[in-house]
């Protein structure tokens, strides 16, 4: 009789520590939705800002369509992007299609004093440092996700369940990798 309420009590606590090894694992990847999600807002807020930037720029840069139009180009590979990795990469695009917008507007005074442009410009500076912040949200998430499914013992419930790796948000973009220089002379 006591061997058999100890089996039971031993098979007990096996069952309920797989059911919160796989409660964990749904929360996790739930979490990782939710910070995905935190992403994809700050996206389509920058998406929704950058044709108000570029309406506003056009007056003044008539001579600088090329860069207008792969703006406006790369804007829309970005809004069309799936997976994560597309995204991502997508994403680096856009920020380098900005980043040569923001080198043209130096030719231009009277753009860069138009306060319409200016606040524009303060919004998408703005939306650019939410962006980091839920990238980097969503990478930490991923991280925590990751290593559940990947550490025993919960691996082996994941593998039942199907529960896959996640992929990180991450820079293709080498020049945004790099420390921007500075230079006072």
């Amino acid at each position: 009789m006591v061997t058999l309420i100890v089996v039971v009590v031993i098979v007990g606590f096996i069952f309920l520590s797989l059911i919160g090894i796989y409660n964990s694992l749904v929360r996790l990847r739930n979490q990782v939705k939710n910070a995905w999600s935190q992403i994809d807002v700050q996206l389509k807020r920058r998406h929704d800002l950058i044709p108000n930037l570029i309406e506003t720029a056009k007056g003044y840069m008539k001579h600088e369509a090329g860069t207008l139009k792969s703006i406006t180009e790369a804007r829309s590979k970005a809004m069309g992007a799936g997976s994560v990795k597309e995204k991502s990469a997508a994403e680096s695009a856009l920020s380098g299609a900005m980043s040569q917008f923001y080198v043209v507007v130096e030719n231009y005074p009277d753009l860069k004093a138009n306060t319409n442009f200016l606040a524009l410009q303060e919004e998408l500076s703005s939306t650019e440092n939410k962006i980091a912040f839920s990238r980097q949200n969503y990478n930490d998430q991923v991280l925590f996700f990751n290593n559940k499914i990947q550490m025993f013992p919960s691996n082996i419930i994941a593998g039942m369940f199907n529960f896959v790796l996640e992929t990180f948000f991450e820079l293709e973009n080498a020049a945004e990798k790099e420390v921007p220089k500075v230079d006072f002379s």
